[in-house]
């Protein structure tokens, strides 16, 4: 399906214009992000735990310590809901009423689902890291067996979720607009800045191609078209 139809969770009622059900909005919000807040019930306590996660088609993972008391909640197939939120500028309007942010954001909802066999699992986490950095797994040492019993993934199919982005410029009163005050967006984005080298790291081992060129996150597809 390339939409998702709303349900009574997904479904965005204040300031629908907003809201984008197609997986295309989605997905481009999702593959933008590096963390994510996952929320659920212990106890019949709300929680919200975050971590960085990566898209695979229509499953959206995320990985941690076995000991993690989030995962070994969130593997019994209880109800889980995650946000990924990113602030694309301030929105400068001529009154306080008026101000806002431009922003990108996706919530999903389901129940995650565990990644026991150890082939996927392994598979998962090297589109993990490929996602951070094309070419990187190929230089690591192999995942340890250990290393491997001690990490869990969980998956979410995207089924159920929506999309709010706001874009554009602030929208004040139209009395407001003859206003002797400066208005308009002051963009924001996320950059790479420089590496900065291990101080152990081995004064001969050069920067890596892939990561002298990093400017930022890669989308799946950019990320499995990196030659091999």
């Amino acid at each position: 399906m390339d939409r998702l139809e709303p349900t009574a969770r997904s479904k965005i009622k204040r300031l629908h214009e907003r809201a984008h059900y197609n997986r295309e909005a989605i997905n481009s919000v999702l593959d933008a992000g590096l963390v994510c807040h996952v929320g659920y019930c212990i106890d019949g306590l709300p929680h919200v735990t975050t971590t960085s996660y990566w898209r695979t088609g229509d499953r959206l993972f995320w990985h941690g310590s076995s000991a993690s008391r989030m995962l070994r909640q969130l593997r019994q197939a209880v109800p889980v809901s995650i946000n990924v939120s990113l602030i694309d500028g301030l929105v400068l309007a001529r009154s306080g009423f008026h101000h806002s942010v431009n922003y990108r954001s996706v919530t999903l909802y389901g129940e995650a689902a565990l990644v026991a066999d150890e082939a996927a699992k392994l598979a998962a986490l090297e589109a993990f890291t490929e996602r951070l950095l094309p070419g990187r797994w190929a230089e690591l040492r192999p995942t340890t067996s250990q290393e491997l019993k001690a990490t869990t993934v969980l998956c979410l199919p995207i089924v159920e979720g929506a999309a709010k982005i706001r874009t554009g410029p602030p929208k004040d009163d139209e009395a407001d607009y003859a206003l002797d005050v400066w208005a308009g967006v002051v963009p924001l984005r996320l950059v790479a800045d420089a590496p900065v080298p291990d101080p152990r790291l081995r004064p001969d081992l050069p920067l890596p191609d892939y990561l002298a060129k990093y400017d930022g996150p890669v989308t799946p597809a950019q990320a499995a078209a990196q030659p091999a």
